[in-house]
């Protein structure tokens, strides 16, 4: 009989970058930089689109680009404060549970907007005269409110099986945030069912969107290829190429993190991917946006224009 221990646990501790000394003082103004551009980048792409930019395509990128502010403040914050630390710090049982249990709806709610945008590309590019029925307004509110109730779903059923599990008394995360695998590693029993069923849970949520978007995209290289003029081309291009380009920094990433055996892991590596993902890309993505698409970037210019003269 396994021996019964009936110690509630109450914190975890957060290693962060605390191993990491000489790494934590310019680490913490990066991260600060970086986090500053997110919340200007992201809100500039959300006033545009609630200003300017009607379709659905810009309808999707507005609800995306509201993820990615919930999703690097959940994270950053609290990160940028243990740099500010020599050591490790605590965090309540509560938080840990609630900073993971967004961080799952944010990101699964990520995913299927990315494949909501890629169906949107797809709509519009190889079925143009049923585009306005396939993506309605109540069609783009309904995949927008399927994204966040997948991601309620699938945080709900993880945060289940991972803190119920029993933990050593003063379990330690060699991470800088709650997130599933660290956490779930320190499990002193029963973490092999719950591991197999939150890879599973992985897989399916990023392999299968993954898939869908690959689809899509294949069917648009079709019609790509099937057009004549090169302008019209460049132009199909031109609406799809920053789609692709953040489709890769987001599933490249996750599928690095989550879909890989512990045994070929590293603490390190883990950490730094982290920071790509909850820092970088969210930085990344209304840059991509502005830089590469000509709607984004004509319409900011235009609402530039407009205000300067009232300055």
């Amino acid at each position: 009989m396994p021996e019964k221990n009936d110690t509630v646990l109450t914190e975890f501790l957060l290693l962060g970058f605390s191993d990491l000394k000489s790494f934590q003082g310019p680490l913490f103004w990066v991260v600060l930089l970086v986090y500053l551009v997110t919340l200007l980048g992201n809100s500039l792409i959300i006033i545009l689109t609630q200003a300017i930019l009607h379709s659905p395509m810009y309808f999707f990128l507005r609800h995306l680009s509201m993820v990615e502010i919930l999703y690097t403040t959940t994270i950053v914050p609290r990160t940028l404060a243990d740099l500010a630390l020599p050591y490790p710090r605590a965090i309540s049982f509560q938080s840990c549970v609630a900073q993971m249990y967004v961080f799952i709806v944010l990101g699964i709610s990520e995913c299927c907007l990315l494949t909501a945008m890629a169906y949107d590309r797809y709509a519009a590019i190889c079925r143009p005269l049923h585009y306005s029925t396939l993506m309605s307004k109540q069609a783009c509110m309904a995949m927008v409110a399927t994204s966040w109730l997948m991601g309620i779903i699938t945080a709900t059923t993880h945060s289940s099986l991972i803190f119920t599990l029993p933990y050593p008394n003063h379990p330690v995360i060699p991470h800088f945030l709650c997130d599933i695998l660290p956490v779930l590693r320190l499990a002193s029993a029963g973490k092999h069912r719950s591991e197999i069923s939150v890879m599973t849970a992985t897989v399916v949520f990023i392999m299968i969107p993954f898939s869908l978007i690959v689809t899509s995209y294949a069917r648009i290289l079709g019609a790509i290829l099937a057009m004549a003029s090169t302008q019209s081309r460049r132009k199909v291009f031109s609406t799809c190429s920053s789609h692709l380009l953040v489709v890769s920094l987001f599933f490249g990433t996750a599928t690095i993190t989550y879909i890989q055996p512990q045994a070929g892991s590293s603490v390190i590596r883990d950490r730094i991917l982290s920071l790509f993902y909850t820092v970088i890309t969210p930085m990344l993505n209304p840059i991509i946006y502005t830089l590469r698409n000509k709607e984004v970037t004509e319409s900011l210019q235009h609402m530039m224009k407009r205000q300067v003269p009232s300055l």
